[in-house]
């Protein structure tokens, strides 16, 4: 784990290095295959953070710039139009060319010229905030990796374990349900600086909140197996309309990674394999349509994402449980800028920006989100039927 206050060129190469660890548990063609067009292969996780860091940074600040390979800028391109043309989103898992190994010569290569760039222009603060912004998203796509190689494997029947060892990534277990209520009134949300973070999380603004209360910890796999049993998923009177409509057209019964034991039971699918559900974990590979279900089944609702900030960073001798590390939290709200939002100038600006429309939000961070990677003000954000990633829920009410 690296800290904020670690000097940059070691952070850098802690968190690149830490992307290579996470792919070494894979074969290479576990790391070149795509199991779904919102998934993409390991392969091209680690190449496209070093294009990065070569498009954004490199070219920008290293006199006589040569690429690795000219082709890597389309290749490797993720959604920057301002950069040029893109391959294809779906087809990523056709590219069997370059091979793994060139993609780590890809990476060995950039490592060694921006650490020659570090060296040489340590105190240029335009630079370093932006190598910054390439390591925060890098860390981003380390989840990824686990996401969505946990979806390939769950692909496959027999069931392979991504790692058998004991310390897996998996959500930790927490106490009893209990309620913690909040006064509400006029709150500030919204990174509040000292530290970084991405330009949607400010700027900092004043919300209303009526009194709340928030759940102390998020919901169970074992409460959510009682919605299952008790015909949650045939009861549309639970459910959002296009949910209900996405939950028919879909076919689905169950939580993602869920299968059927005999005796009623269940097994899930994890990074470590199939195993019976632990009934004390956090419910995780929801989509906001099924948490939403639930939380009316529950007699309650979601948090709007400016509770959740608030309650977060509250003090006081009753904490909530599992706002970090556990899993992603759905939220109520739909990600839409904060007033008075402006994105970064040119390609880099698209970001987040251009992604606030048919999202909601989640805040807190998963099991699988790197250590130190999240905080209150983090606004992560998904469209309502992705499932794929580490997401749970955290229960509300209203007060009064």
């Amino acid at each position: 784990m690296t800290s904020p206050l670690t000097p940059l060129h070691s952070r850098y190469a802690a968190i690149r290095t830490r992307s290579v660890a996470l792919a070494a548990p894979l074969s290479a063609e576990d790391c070149s295959a795509q199991s779904m067009p919102d998934a993409s292969p390991t392969k091209w996780h680690l190449a496209h953070t070093t294009w990065f860091f070569e498009t954004f940074v490199l070219e920008a600040y290293e006199r006589d710039f040569t690429p690795f390979h000219p082709a890597f800028r389309v290749l490797f391109n993720s959604y920057y139009n301002g950069v040029g043309e893109k391959h294809p989103r779906p087809q990523r898992g056709l590219l069997t060319r370059p091979s793994l190994e060139d993609v780590l010569a890809y990476r060995v290569q950039v490592d060694e010229r921006m650490a020659r760039l570090l060296a040489a222009a340590p105190h240029d603060m335009v630079l370093c905030s932006l190598v910054e912004l390439g390591l925060q998203h890098e860390q981003q796509h380390q989840e990824l990796m686990l996401t969505d190689v946990l979806h390939l494997l769950s692909c496959n029947p027999l069931f392979p374990a991504y790692s058998p060892a004991a310390d897996v990534v998996a959500p930790a277990a927490a106490g009893p349900l209990a309620w913690r209520s909040f006064e509400g009134g006029l709150v500030e949300v919204g990174h509040a600086g000292g530290g970084f973070a991405f330009d949607n999380e400010g700027p900092r603004h004043c919300v209303y909140l009526h009194p709340y209360a928030l759940a102390t910890r998020l919901v169970t796999q074992g409460e959510y197996a009682a919605f299952v049993e008790d015909g949650g998923y045939r009861n549309p009177q639970l459910w959002l309309a296009e949910g209900w409509d996405w939950c028919r057209a879909q076919g689905l019964e169950r939580p993602l990674y869920w299968h059927p034991e005999g005796g009623g039971g269940w097994r899930t699918f994890t990074l470590a394999g199939l195993g019976l559900l632990q009934a004390e974990l956090p419910l995780v590979h929801v989509s906001y349509y099924e948490a939403d279900a639930y939380a009316r089944w529950a007699g309650a609702r979601l948090p709007t994402e400016a509770e959740w900030e608030h309650a977060a960073t509250q003090g006081g001798a009753d904490p909530l449980e599992q706002l970090f590390g556990a899993a992603w939290q759905w939220t109520q709200s739909s990600y839409a800028p904060y007033p008075g939002f402006r994105p970064a100038a040119g390609a880099v600006g698209e970001y987040n920006g251009k992604f606030m429309v048919n999202q909601y939000v989640l805040r807190g961070s998963s099991c699988a989100t790197p250590p130190g990677h999240g905080r209150a003000s983090y606004r992560n954000f998904f469209p309502a039927s992705a499932r794929w990633q580490f997401t749970g829920l955290r229960l509300a009410r209203h007060l009064g």
